[in-house]
């Protein structure tokens, strides 16, 4: 049976556990954007061997579970000397595995960039750093803003799987509370809650960029 004082007592230990969640999902988001980014310009424009080498990388993270690259790199790596802070692991995970997934919506809006600039680019002997920040990346994110939204809001899903690394966030606090009093229903009720409130609160960010992109470009 549900008991809302017990809920209400547990909230606060929730609530501390809450700024790890966010941390790892934005921190990971942004990894996965700054790695995604040099992926699709390479393979978009890196030659044949550069956009080998980036299609066999993205197969291969896309292919194999996250959980398991969380598992290399938290128990695998420190053997070989590399070894950094179960938060961090989970960071670097976060970001490398979506890196990939994020590289693809960075191709399809560079691609979806008409033929026409580049050429004017060209004809107007602009340089290929000048023609990539001036003219072709801010006409190719705009579109790709909800894609990359609906991302971030499932990496915000994905961070229970960083209890596997013993990270202390929102689901692993609630086992704990859980397996302490031997209440489940309120604890795992509660990071529901919580989840709902992160994943709707970035769907209305998102679309507020959205939307701010759309006025930009009227």
């Amino acid at each position: 049976m549900w008991d809302g004082t017990y809920a209400l007592q547990i909230l606060p230990e929730l609530l501390k556990a809450l700024p790890v969640t966010i941390g790892a999902t934005v921190l990971g988001f942004m990894l996965a954007c700054l790695l995604g980014l040099p992926l699709a310009v390479i393979r978009y424009a890196g030659g044949r061997i550069g956009s080998r080498a980036v299609v066999c990388w993205v197969e291969l993270i896309r292919s194999t579970p996250l959980l398991v690259q969380l598992f290399v790199l938290f128990y695998v790596l420190p053997l070989y000397g590399i070894a950094v802070s179960p938060f961090a692991t989970g960071v670097i995970g976060l970001g490398l595995h979506y890196s990939t997934y994020i590289s693809e919506v960075f191709r399809g809006g560079i691609e979806a960039v008409p033929k026409g600039q580049w050429e004017a680019a060209r004809a107007l002997n602009i340089g290929p750093r000048r023609t990539w920040m001036a003219i072709i990346l801010p006409q190719a994110v705009p579109p790709m803003v909800p894609v990359l939204g609906n991302y971030l809001i499932t990496m915000f899903k994905e961070t229970p799987m960083l209890s596997a690394i013993t990270v202390v966030e929102l689901l692993q606090t609630a086992k704990g509370l859980g397996s302490s009093s031997f209440r489940y229903v309120e604890a795992f009720t509660l990071v529901g809650c919580l989840f709902f409130v992160l994943s709707y609160g970035s769907s209305l960010l998102v679309r507020g960029v959205e939307q701010h992109f759309l006025k930009k470009m009227k």
